[in-house]
């Protein structure tokens, strides 16, 4: 019975040495340069279990301070089928743990490495909350025809806070687009949302829906702390959250990395332009601040 007892205390100390190998592993994870080039030729990549738990579980909290007192730039709305969209931006500019998240977590020196830069700034963070039952999608668009900014070198980190699968509202990628050369024009993305002026520099959106068969279009089952990086021009939608349970909180950091300068076009979302930039100036400043750089 001893012998059992000790070979039992064994296998969970050396299970206990293996899990935090594992999360060890996880929390300094490598970029490959085969991931750099996947990520170049497919415009997204996914890095499962990049963010630990305990930075999950203080973002978790800051998510309902925002939700019981919304920031600045609150964006939600109620469905008239039932459920309730919570969005959010800007967060960092007035929350410390956005702030420390945005700034000083890994995603930073990640954004270098992907897009190869010697200097990354950050954009914006951004919030998104579909809570259960709401059932309203995500369109299809791209990221960068919103932004007053131009540039190669732009990307977001979307972090999932809660299992989130095809039901709950997982996002969709069409892989390649973004190396389609085609801004798409800014639509709203709910009734009574913002608008966008047209700008004839743009193009409607394709039906992806019905290119389907002929397009390669991907998605993940996310679990906590799982991460998926895309370019600023891959296009991307998600349905909405029929979970009657399931909440799908997602957080997203985006990054600009050499090259990238100001550029307030028409059609750019107003509460993102920079009051103390204008056209083709670098990013630098207290908006935008420099979150890495190397020699």
């Amino acid at each position: 019975m001893l012998h059992v007892s000790q070979s039992l205390n064994s296998f969970l100390t050396e299970l206990v040495v293996i899990t935090k190998f594992l999360i060890l592993w996880k929390e300094n994870m490598k970029i490959s340069q085969d991931d750099i080039i996947k990520f170049r030729k497919d415009g997204v990549l996914f890095l499962p279990g990049l963010i630990n738990k305990d930075t999950q579980e203080v973002l978790k909290t800051a998510i309902e301070r925002d939700i019981q007192s919304p920031g600045p730039y609150y964006h939600g709305y109620e469905i008239k089928t039932g459920g309730r969209f919570h969005g959010n931006m800007r967060l960092w500019e007035t929350d410390p743990d956005f702030e420390k998240y945005c700034l000083k977590s890994k995603l930073p020196k990640l954004a270098a490495k992907l897009t190869e830069s010697k200097k990354i700034n950050l954009f914006y963070g951004q919030l998104f909350v579909k809570e259960p039952g709401t059932n309203a999608t995500t369109r299809w668009h791209n990221d960068q025809p919103y932004w007053p900014i131009k540039g190669e070198n732009v990307l977001s980190f979307w972090l999932a806070l809660d299992n989130v699968s095809k039901n709950t509202g997982a996002l969709e990628f069409v892989i390649g687009s973004h190396l389609w050369g085609q801004w798409f024009q800014p639509e709203s993305f709910a009734e009574g949302g913002a608008t966008y002026e047209q700008n004839d520099q743009y193009v409607p959106m394709r039906d992806i829906d019905n290119e389907r068969k002929e397009l390669t279009i991907k998605s993940w089952n996310m679990q906590p702390g799982d991460v998926i990086a895309f370019h600023g021009l891959t296009v991307h939608g998600a349905k909405g959250n029929s979970s009657p349970k399931t909440r799908r909180r997602g957080y997203t950091v985006r990054y600009c990395g050499d090259g990238t300068c100001y550029e307030q076009r028409r059609g750019t979302h107003k509460d993102l332009h920079n009051v103390d930039l204008t056209n083709n100036d670098p990013l630098d400043s207290k908006q935008y601040p420099v979150c890495f750089s190397r020699a």
